[in-house]
């Protein structure tokens, strides 16, 4: 659990780090630190999703009496 939070607060401090030295604003590089890695969570399920329908594709395929294969 120590390493998720060290990390978590690695993530927000390099978001807001960029954004800051881009833009100069505490207010924006704030915003964008708190709103990426929302965004990035919401993509990482989606991403899961795919990934483990992809997965379960390949292992379909590996079964030599699966309905794809007698295809």
């Amino acid at each position: 659990m120590l390493k998720t939070i060290t990390f978590a607060c690695m993530h927000f401090s390099i978001a807001f780090g960029v954004v800051y030295l881009m833009t100069g604003s505490v207010l924006i590089g704030g915003a964008v630190a708190l709103v990426e890695p929302a965004v990035n969570t919401i993509a990482f399920y989606f991403h899961e999703k795919v990934w483990q329908r992809v997965e379960r594709r390949k292992q379909l395929q590996l079964r030599p009496n699966s309905p794809i294969m007698q295809a």
